[in-house]
């Protein structure tokens, strides 16, 4: 799997045509072939900063996106940017989930909404 990033702080002034554009490539990446997933997220402490996520199966599949009219308005966005963005493309070998908490602190912790009262 691909665990593609791009973080950037955007000008206020572009922020909502950048979220709009890149709102609408992500719904469109959903459904390419071998994306896992695709989000569009906002900093809640530093409202200037964009991210945009995506995991991939292969980096096949990614890069066919990579080369697509799509992906050239995520550049578009890019450039609109404050300042350099931080852009990441991460292999994953393999994946876990909540057995490694448990693993972790040797205990039979669960995840149960009756527990937190």
């Amino acid at each position: 799997m691909i665990h593609a990033t791009i973080k950037m702080a955007m000008p206020f002034k572009n922020r909502a045509e950048a979220l709009r554009i890149l709102i609408s490539v992500a719904e469109r990446t959903r459904i390419e072939p071998g994306c896992i997933s695709c989000g569009i997220y906002h900093g809640v402490e530093n409202k200037q900063i964009i991210m945009m996520e995506e995991l991939w199966q292969s980096h096949e599949d990614m890069e066919r996106h990579l080369r697509s009219e799509d992906y050239l308005k995520v550049l578009l966005v890019v450039e609109m940017a404050l300042e350099t963005p931080e852009i990441r493309f991460d292999t994953i070998a393999r994946s876990a989930g909540v057995n490694t908490i448990k693993k972790a602190r040797n205990t039979h912790w669960q995840y149960a909404k009756n527990s937190v009262k």
